[in-house]
């Protein structure tokens, strides 16, 4: 089995087996690359059913001698998990040589969050005197009022707006749904957006359900989002480097902080695993303080 014929066989087990979008499977793709330039250097060369655990744990310092930092590392190591995970369940090898293999300890860094005051700040600093402007507001309003991912917004379709009840289906990564509830502000900022602006934008062929649009009638693209926010900070002095995913962020903490059950977060937020999600409870010794106090039989 040559490599080439193996990643092509990963990439069609990625698209059509798991679902996921193309964005993943190239990530996925550039991790096996890498692993295929380690195995094919002059001194070395061999297959993807020769490498063995210690192989791959040379591979690991041969990245971290490239300069790879331990978080890219982890990350690499998880596609190679998958790609031997594929090969073994196509019987194309007899073992898996990755099962072994620990992934470099990575310290979490805590995400930036802005205050309640902040976002009402950056929303309330947007010009509703032009044309943009209700568009605007609506899509810091559901970044922050849904959590959503960045591509999640720009990808979300009118079809999916269940407002009369107060609820938006969003496809995360994977192409996998979910319904997240949206809060009457983000609401009645959709509705000034779709109802009273929206309707007035001639809409290019195959973007008629998209529920944000440029003043061309196209797709937003996740570039303007970021420099949008990025020039209401600016304006409103906010000194943080902020990011669509900041609103994000921003939205699990605020809801862990007031006391909210972390599995409902993780629904909301779309999170595979709870891990993922427990990294908001480390923003607010207050909040594991009282939680402590609250639900210890000994406090």
């Amino acid at each position: 089995m040559d490599w080439r014929s193996a990643i092509k066989g990963f990439q069609s087990y990625l698209k059509l087996e798991k679902s996921l979008s193309g964005n993943s499977i190239e990530a996925y793709s550039r991790d096996i690359e890498k692993l295929f330039q380690f195995a094919n250097r002059e001194d070395f060369k061999v297959n993807p059913e020769n490498i063995t655990l210690t192989n791959l744990r040379q591979f690991i310092v041969w990245a971290a001698d490239l300069g790879m930092i331990p978080s890219s590392q982890a990350r690499i190591l998880s596609g190679i998990k998958s790609f031997y995970k594929y090969l073994l369940m196509e019987d194309l090898i007899k073992s898996d040589p990755s099962e072994l293999l620990e992934s470099p300890k990575i310290q979490r860094k805590l995400p930036d969050t802005l205050s309640y005051e902040d976002i009402n700040k950056l929303i309330n600093a947007i010009d509703l005197s032009k044309p943009e402007g209700g568009r605007n507001k609506a899509i810091l309003e559901v970044l922050y009022g849904c959590g959503l991912r960045v591509s999640e917004l720009t990808e979300l379709k009118l079809s999916n707006l269940y407002l009369d009840i107060e609820f938006i289906k969003v496809t995360g990564k994977g192409s996998k749904e979910r319904l997240v509830p949206i809060g009457g502000s983000a609401v009645q900022a959709l509705k000034i957006w779709i109802e009273n602006i929206r309707v007035h934008i001639s809409i290019k062929k195959g973007e008629e359900d998209r529920v944000f649009l440029n003043r061309r009638g196209a797709r937003l693209s996740r570039v303007y989002i970021f420099m949008v926010i990025k020039q209401l900070a600016e304006l409103t002095g906010i000194t943080k480097t902020i990011s669509p995913h900041t609103f994000r962020h921003s939205f699990a903490t605020h809801l862990v902080e007031g006391g909210a059950d972390l599995r409902a977060v993780q629904e909301m937020l779309g999170h595979e695993s709870i891990t993922t999600t427990e990294i908001y409870t480390h923003l607010d010794r207050e909040y594991l303080k009282g939680t402590i106090i609250q639900f210890h039989p000994r406090s």
